[in-house]
C-alpha cells in the first residue's frame, strides 16, 4: 500500500541521488528520478532540496532540476521564507528523506518509485520513428 501523502514533505538530496556523485560538476541524472520526482510533486508531495551545495554550486543544482521539470517547495530550508543564518539549527522536518547516504545504500529510484506508489515507473523513450512510422 502506498505511502498516505496528505501533505507529506520529502527531503532530497543532490548529488549521488539525484545526479551521479561528480561534486562539484553536475553529473548525469540518475534513472527514473525526475520522473519520480514529477510524480511525487502530482501527488501532492512537498519537495524541500536538502544538500551540502552552496552559493553557485546550489543555483547550479537548482537550475538544473528547473531545467528537467522541478521546483522545489524549498532550498536547505523546511519552508521558503525561513530565515537562515549561523545561529539557526539545521533541523529539517520532513517526512522522509531520500538520501544516497542511508543506511544500507542508495535503492535507486526505480526501487523508491515502487515503495511510494506499489508500482514501477512508466519508461519514458525517445525513439524516432523512422521511415516506417509514418505509416502507422
Amino acid at each position: 500500500m502506498p505511502i498516505p501523502h496528505h501533505q507529506k514533505i520529502i527531503a532530497v538530496d543532490f548529488d549521488g541521488t539525484i545526479v551521479k556523485d561528480e561534486y562539484p560538476k553536475i553529473g548525469t541524472p540518475h534513472l527514473f528520478a525526475f520522473e519520480t520526482l514529477k510524480k511525487l510533486e502530482e501527488n501532492g508531495y512537498r519537495l524541500i532540496l536538502w544538500t551540502l551545495r552552496e552559493g553557485r554550486k546550489l543555483d547550479e543544482a537548482v537550475a538544473f532540476c528547473k531545467q528537467h521539470g522541478i521546483e522545489f517547495y524549498a532550498v536547505n530550508k523546511n519552508y521558503p521564507d525561513e530565515t537562515v543564518d549561523d545561529k539557526t539549527i539545521r533541523k529539517l522536518h520532513a517526512d522522509l528523506f531520500i538520501d544516497d547516504r542511508n543506511i544500507g545504500g542508495f535503492l535507486g529510484w526505480g526501487k523508491i518509485h515502487q515503495i511510494l506508489f506499489n508500482d514501477e515507473p512508466e519508461i519514458i523513450t525517445n525513439k524516432k520513428k523512422g521511415f516506417l512510422g509514418f505509416f502507422k
